[in-house]
């Protein structure tokens, strides 16, 4: 493998709403080193998940492909192995793939593509949270977002999650030292390694060096209050997150708002750290690095929390790409993270013929170069506080939402950012011919009666399975990360001073 081809560094975080990116980090956010990687960047404005919950989007940004060709439609579905990855298609092509972090794959396959993992995941990887469309309502306490994130928001200086993240940062840089040592063979292999974090996703607790950065914080309250008449989705979401046993004060609010900007420090301070490791190891020049998320955050908006909607806050997230072969700037034309897998493939000289058969993305790279986007973003929801699948369609200004059981939605963001005005109902002759043009752009890509279909039975058949594994002995499908004890630091097998020599980098200074 020559050494022509980039390494590839992806930096994904969890639930980092992407209207706080409108080019790069805004302005006010304590993020320089978001910003440093930014002012090298391609940034892309409008980009948006697949499906805004973390294993559908997630397992969409790995493969470029819609829920309802994954079938990862929830929490709770399996990834079926024969669905070809980027990190298939760079290992393919000579790459190692590593992944440090949380990527919240179901089922038995724990790898899809990654030669690598270095940490466990931090969410189960069984059935046991699949929703259930036959019990339209029902709240699985045991799983589902409630509001004490929200009621419990505040400062500590170790959680859960900061162990988890804190764990994946450590081991992300060791690799990176790993890979340097390695990067002065004559036939080295290209690497791409996958850091994913799990901040600023709630509960929305932090580390107090990072809380009183945002003390005086102008935006601590949302834009926009709770709507008096939501639209039904919404209202399902509000059930869904047993809202009305909670009194959310605005200090509830204030503070659950603080604490998630801080935690966008405190993956700043990653980031940091990555791009330092990068750089103190001359790689930096030779290396892609793309920061994503996979959904967003509502924070309080429209009386929203989390995601599990296609409103801006929860379905737009952010997107930077820079490296070799990136020209930084900014673009504005909707993307998609389905866009991912062929733009990393494109980059990395992979044939698109290859590719294109197993995305419903495209690759950036002319976007990127200077060519307009004209095809449309899909999205795609089927999981906890839905009781029918959900589309949406974002193409030039409009956003459009469908849902057999609800009103349609049709929204003009340059007018109506905050999308407080349904223009679905609009006599105007322009939207009308708009909501019909989007209404057959929606009937041409999606039968909905079967992809209502296809959920249920995928619901169906994983309680039954589900609750079969849990009787008798339990075999976990989580993934334990290993490591070759004989082979690290000093054993009795190895030459000292050899071993002395391949480990230090640079080596003879």
């Amino acid at each position: 493998m020559t050494a022509s081809k980039p390494n590839i560094l992806i930096v994904m975080v969890d639930q980092l709403n992407g209207t706080f990116f409108p080019d790069g980090p805004a302005e006010w956010l304590h993020a320089p080193h978001m910003k440093a990687l930014a002012a090298r960047s391609a940034r892309f404005r409008n980009n948006y998940t697949s499906s805004p919950l973390c294993a559908p989007a997630r397992a969409s940004f790995m493969a470029g492909q819609l829920p309802s060709r994954t079938q990862v439609y929830d929490n709770a579905a399996e990834y079926i192995s024969s669905i070809p990855t980027f990190a298939h298609h760079l290992r393919r092509a000579g790459y190692y793939t590593a992944l440090s972090g949380k990527m919240h794959f179901v089922g038995p396959d724990q790898l899809h593509g990654f030669e690598e993992r270095l940490t466990t995941d931090i969410y189960p990887a069984d059935f046991g949270w699949t929703p259930d469309y036959r019990k339209p309502g029902e709240r699985i306490d045991w799983w589902y977002h409630n509001m004490g994130s929200v009621t419990g928001a505040g400062v500590a200086e170790i959680t859960n999650q900061m162990e988890y993240d804190d764990e994946v940062a450590f081991l992300a840089n060791q690799k990176l030292y790993q890979l340097s040592r390695e990067n002065d063979d004559e036939y080295r292999r290209p690497w791409c390694l996958t850091v994913s974090f799990t901040h600023p996703h709630d509960p929305y607790v932090a580390r107090r060096k990072f809380w009183d950065l945002y003390e005086d914080c102008a935006h601590l309250m949302p834009a926009v209050d709770m709507l008096e008449e939501p639209d039904p989705h919404s209202a399902r979401i509000l059930h869904s997150c047993d809202y009305a046993k909670f009194a959310i004060s605005g200090e509830d609010v204030r503070r659950s708002r603080q604490a998630y900007f801080a935690n966008i420090s405190y993956l700043d301070e990653k980031v940091g750290e990555l791009v330092d490791t990068l750089t103190r190891t001359r790689m930096l020049d030779e290396t892609l690095i793309l920061f994503c998320s996979d959904h967003g955050d509502m924070l309080g908006e429209r009386g929203l929390w989390f995601k599990m909607n296609f409103f801006e806050g929860s379905a737009r997230v952010p997107l930077m790409i820079s490296g070799p072969g990136v020209t930084p700037g900014l673009h504005l034309a909707p993307t998609s993270n389905l866009d991912v897998t062929p733009t990393l493939c494109d980059l990395a000289g992979i044939s698109m013929d290859a590719v294109m058969p197993w995305t419903d993305g495209e690759s950036l790279l002319p976007i990127i170069n200077g060519a307009e986007r004209t095809t449309p973003v899909l999205m795609e929801y089927a999981a906890e506080a839905s009781y029918a699948p959900l589309v949406g369609i974002r193409e030039g200004k409009w956003k459009y939402i469908h849902c057999e059981l609800d009103p349609e939605q049709l929204y003009d963001l340059e007018a109506d950012p905050h999308e407080l005005t349904n223009l679905a109902t609009s006599d105007n002759p322009v939207i009308r011919a708009t909501l019909d043009a989007f209404r057959q752009m929606r009937e041409a890509r999606w039968d909905m009666a079967a992809f209502d279909s296809a959920v249920r039975e995928s619901q169906a058949r994983r309680w039954v399975v589900y609750e079969a594994l849990r009787n008798g002995a339990y075999y976990p499908w989580d993934h334990q990360p290993l490591q070759k004890a004989s082979e690290r630091y000093m054993r009795n097998h190895m030459n000292l001073d050899n071993l002395e020599e391949s480990k230090r980098y640079p080596r003879g200074e």
